[in-house]
């Protein structure tokens, strides 16, 4: 009943979904489980992941590069099709990714988004130029090129190679690094017993 009037019934409110439901991606239209992280964000030391932690950062890294090349509308130069497999283009994305992450979140400071953007400005500066030097470009991509010190053995020739699919092409690298690391964590298992 209402407290103004005890004659009238209150109205009944019923659990309204938001319009606006963070799971829904504009890009496809479709609805996907929620990706938000349990827990403030956190540096990402790729040479320490487990196999399932990897293949968690290998795919939301990969959403956020998507929607920062095109949001940006940043070329090859910048974000190669292949960054994903060349290790100082990996580790400067993901830096950039997670200090975009503690810059909007919730809890972070009016001026954060602000020093993300300053940040972002020199980080395309060195993304050119690791671009450059690995060599890799649109439609083709080669390790990058290391250098042999004395004493040690000269690297392997590298060679260009046409990827025809880039999604494809992550998807395999994902995988391929995964079980990788699951081979790791299962060897280290089977010492234990």
């Amino acid at each position: 009943m209402s407290d103004d009037n005890p004659d009238v019934p209150e109205p009944e409110i019923e659990d309204v979904e938001d319009e606006f439901d963070e799971s829904y991606d504009p890009d496809t239209g479709e609805v996907t489980e929620n990706d938000e992280p349990d827990g403030p964000p956190h540096p990402i030391n790729w040479n320490l992941l487990t196999a399932d932690a990897a293949e968690e950062e290998w795919l939301a890294l990969n959403k956020w590069v998507h929607w920062l090349r095109r949001t940006y509308g940043l070329p090859v130069a910048v974000i190669p099709p292949f960054w994903h497999r060349h290790p100082e283009l990996l580790w400067e994305l993901s830096a950039l990714h997670l200090h975009w992450l503690c810059a909007y979140d919730p809890e972070a400071k009016g001026t954060a988004p602000l020093a993300w953007h300053h940040e972002f400005t020199e980080a395309q500066e060195r993304l050119r130029h690791w671009t450059a030097a690995c060599g890799t470009r649109l439609k083709t991509d080669r390790p990058t090129r290391q250098i042999a010190w004395p004493g040690e053995a000269d690297p392997d020739p590298v060679e260009d190679i046409t990827i025809p699919n880039r999604e494809k092409d992550f998807v395999d690298y994902m995988h391929a690094d995964v079980q990788a690391r699951r081979a790791v964590e299962d060897t280290f298992y089977a010492g234990l017993v």
